[in-house]
């Protein structure tokens, strides 16, 4: 393995957070190539009424450095 990049973004979903991960992750995947690995780095949600609306994930995406 050679050069790593790391990228910070948020995904959010209105069902999970592993969804909103996924969704941050397939959402990166079209324009970044070689993602390697994904870090969780904060997770939370929006809440309304009692209940919660809208899961975010945090995540660090290491995809690696083509020169």
């Amino acid at each position: 393995m050679g050069v790593m990049i790391i990228r910070e973004m948020v995904g959010t979903s209105s069902d999970s957070w592993s969804d909103a991960a996924r969704t941050a992750v397939e959402r990166a995947s079209r324009t970044v190539r070689n993602i390697r690995e994904v870090e969780v780095v904060k997770s939370t949600a929006k809440v309304a009424d009692g209940r919660i609306v809208e899961y975010q994930v945090q995540l660090k995406i290491h995809f690696e450095y083509e020169a």
